[in-house]
């Protein structure tokens, strides 16, 4: 009976850090929504006000990733404790900000653009992988 009240903790403490590093990679999410916008905006012709806007809240971005980041290792490491273990890795990585503000153009824009897609898509791929393991988690806590 202790070990399945044991296995029952350990499973909800990975299930309560899983939960955490979701709400980060929402925020993320969010706020890269928010740079694409801006983003498309500076690609049809905007101007300084709103490449300051657009990396406003890239940077805004990049912490929620950081966080994320720091929320998924707490999440790998109880995942460890109910013996599950996977991969989760986002590069949080300059979104070439200087290019953008000191090479204004279609060009550095377009790059800059492509950055906050990848970016979207590794939050959007963590959130999936992580819903994924949740719903495995909270099974495996019925099971027991």
């Amino acid at each position: 009976m202790a070990d399945v009240i044991n296995e029952r903790k350990e499973i909800n403490e990975a299930i309560v850090a899983g939960e955490q590093a979701l709400n980060s990679l929402y925020a993320a999410q969010e706020k890269l929504n928010s740079a694409r916008g801006w983003g498309f905006v500076d690609l049809f012709g905007g101007g300084f006000l709103t490449d300051m806007m657009k990396h406003n809240k890239m940077n805004d971005a990049s912490r929620c990733m950081e966080e994320a980041k720091n929320q998924i290792r707490r999440f790998q490491k109880e995942l460890s404790d109910v013996q599950m273990s996977v991969d989760l890795r986002m590069d949080v990585g300059g979104f070439l900000s200087f290019a953008d503000f000191f090479f204004d153009g279609l060009v550095a824009d377009y790059l800059v653009q492509s950055k906050i897609e990848d970016a979207r898509s590794q939050v959007s791929d963590a959130i999936n992988m992580i819903n994924d393991i949740l719903f495995s988690l909270r099974n495996r806590w019925n099971e027991v």
